[in-house]
């Protein structure tokens, strides 16, 4: 019997939040703390990435945004492939 091979795939988190008020900007900076503790990884100010092994490693980590969420603002999650994240382009 051959082994599985793990695919490993990238989550990827987007978001626009309200930062007009106190309150606001500690939602705001609970949320990016959150994701930092959970493994992510800031790409910009409001993009986080992290890998995870296998899909269910990322249904995982979608039901902990999910958790997560602050009570107003546009929150995504982007999933790619390994090789696909791999051809993202740093262009400045």
């Amino acid at each position: 019997m051959e082994a599985e091979e793990v695919r490993f795939m990238w989550l990827m988190v987007f978001f626009d939040l309200p930062t007009k008020t106190k309150p606001q900007r500690r939602r705001a900076n609970r949320f990016r703390e959150f994701l930092k503790k959970d493994g992510f990884m800031m790409l910009q100010l409001s993009a986080y990435a992290r890998v995870c092994r296998g899909q269910d490693a990322v249904d995982k980590h979608v039901r902990r945004v999910r958790s997560s969420l602050p009570k107003e603002g546009s929150v995504r999650t982007l999933q790619v492939t390994d090789k696909q994240y791999g051809r993202m382009e740093l262009m400045l």
